[in-house]
């Protein structure tokens, strides 16, 4: 089930690092890392809190995209 994301732009963009963005949301570095690497999928509250930091929709960060059966 890949979930794709552009949050490491999207932090760029803030001028932020990772242990900026996720005290602000949070979670710890290590989280928001994994994340932006694709090896872990946030849950629905911590993408939502992730786009209102970055003042955008959910789907500006992450885009899913089912596998070829």
């Amino acid at each position: 089930m890949p979930l794709y994301n552009q949050l490491k732009e999207y932090r760029s963009k803030l001028g932020i690092n990772q242990t900026d963005l996720g005290k602000m949301a949070g979670v710890s570095r290590q989280t928001i890392s994994l994340i932006e690497r694709g090896d872990y999928s946030p849950s629905v509250t911590l993408a939502l809190k992730l786009a209102k930091i970055c003042e955008v929709k959910v789907e500006d960060i992450f885009q899913y995209e089912e596998d070829e059966p």
